[in-house]
């Protein structure tokens, strides 16, 4: 399947074109149609599906083809997500999607000053991208009105559950009219967020993808055995090598990410780190100076570098594991690109062998150790291996998989598609169903032509 296929408007493909993406994603083939024909919408999808590009480029279809805004200068929708760097990002693809269409937006966050986002909004956009307590700030000065909603994004919600922004997401949504296209984008569906998609869906399409897992299926892994003492080293030794052009790496503590891109500064390599407690200036200068090549590394936490997507990224590379196997794959999702061969590499110490059985036990891959390095460190020396030789020896032989293929949908990270389940009080997509989008079944009671903006 094509772009043209899921009937976007030419200024969309053509930006589309530019981008360098030619085939949808699975997130895409499935959310697409639904959207433009105004349903609302329950997407169960991880970061790194193309979950954005599959509510962003709809979203400015139908506002491109609806014309100006009514009042003048009204928000006609608002994207909802959890992190400043998140909503950066969302701004940024509706920047290059939309570069062909008349449509405004803004990006709304806290940690730098409100006046120049009040000025934008008062200037006049269709669409805001805003973190919770950025958005209710502006609200309660009465300088941002949400009565002209046309269209609500909510994404990452169980994030925002985690983050403690639920009752905030309440707030906004009790000012928002009820009448709307409303799309809520979950990785997972705990309780919390099961009661609110129930409260704030009518009858909305469900669309799913397949568990994270998959993402680490088309990626070359390896492992490397080091001691703790020397994790700091090897980064080194490895990004004075020639094979890696570009490297996210991941430290599990803020701390860490500061001290490795000190040590890494220290060494003659370009680094810099990002993580919450820094300015939030200074995480967009290193961001920006990383995708223009300025730096080799940038040293990340996990929250700090949700939803960062960089173009020909060569190599993640994990200083600390993860004790949770998920965030491993969220990890390593962010290289192998668009068809681009990608790497990740992963320090493994002692004490974090059972974190790499997680791994592995998730993936469904054992992850081949790389020997030839200054500091390893005997696999069968190691405590709580727990391998056998046979199990070493299949370590060794294991071919980490390569990224090939088509030029995917705009992504942030790996997922493929799983067809999709819908539950039993929700309708399949299109592509679910193989029979035509379920707007359309008969007897089903609506208009095929959509609710339109409710």
């Amino acid at each position: 399947m094509t772009f043209s296929e899921l009937n976007l408007i030419e200024p969309l493909l053509q930006a589309l074109q530019e981008e360098g993406y030619t085939t949808p994603t699975p997130i895409q083939e499935q959310a697409i149609p639904p959207v433009l024909n105004g349903d609302d919408l329950l997407g169960c999808a991880q970061t790194g599906t193309g979950k954005t590009a599959a509510f962003s480029l709809p979203l400015l279809q139908r506002l491109h083809e609806a014309g100006p805004a009514h009042p003048a200068k009204a928000i006609r929708a608002l994207i909802l997500t959890p992190t400043r760097e998140l909503a950066l990002q969302i701004g940024d693809s509706i920047q290059a999607y939309g570069r062909y269409t008349k449509i405004k937006h803004t990006v709304v966050f806290g940690g730098v000053g409100q006046v120049p986002q009040v000025e934008q909004i008062r200037r006049g956009v269709d669409i805001v991208v805003a973190t919770p307590g950025r958005l209710l700030d502006l609200m309660n000065q009465g300088l941002l009105s949400l009565k002209h909603i046309e269209t609500f994004i909510l994404d990452e919600a169980d994030r925002m559950l985690d983050m403690g922004f639920i009752h905030d997401v309440r707030k906004v949504i009790a000012q928002i009219p009820t009448h709307r296209q409303t799309l809520l984008f979950s990785a997972t569906m705990p309780q919390e967020i099961q009661k609110l998609s129930s409260s704030i869906l009518r009858e909305p399409v469900y669309v799913e993808v397949t568990p994270v897992s998959s993402t680490a299926e088309k990626i070359a892994q390896k492992v490397y055995f080091v001691d703790k003492t020397t994790k700091r080293a090897l980064l080194k030794h490895l990004l004075k090598g020639e094979d890696i052009q570009r490297a996210l790496v991941f430290s599990r503590t803020k701390h860490g990410a500061d001290r490795i891109a000190k040590e890494l500064s220290k060494a003659g390599i370009s680094a810099q780190s990002i993580h919450g407690d820094k300015a939030q200036s200074t995480r967009v200068k290193a961001l920006t100076q990383f995708k223009n090549n300025e730096l080799k590394a940038l040293v990340a936490t996990d929250i700090a570098a949700r939803g960062i997507d960089v173009d020909d990224l060569t190599h993640v590379i994990n200083v600390d594991l993860p004790n949770e196997p998920e965030t491993y794959v969220h990890r390593i999702g962010r290289t192998g690109r668009a068809g681009a061969e990608g790497m990740a590499l992963s320090f493994c110490d002692d004490t974090e062998l059972p974190y790499l059985r997680d791994i592995e036990k998730l993936t469904k891959q054992i992850i081949p150790i790389e020997e030839d390095q200054p500091f390893h460190v005997e696999y069968s020396k190691l405590p709580l291996a727990g391998g056998k030789a046979t199990d070493k020896a299949a370590r060794r032989n294991t071919a980490g998989g390569g990224n090939h293929g088509q030029s995917r949908g705009p992504r942030s990270g790996g997922g493929q598609n799983n067809s999709g389940n819908r539950r039993p009080d929700q309708r399949r997509s299109s592509s679910q169903s193989g029979g035509g989008s379920s707007d359309q079944r008969q007897g089903g009671g609506r208009n095929s032509g959509g609710r339109g903006n409710r």
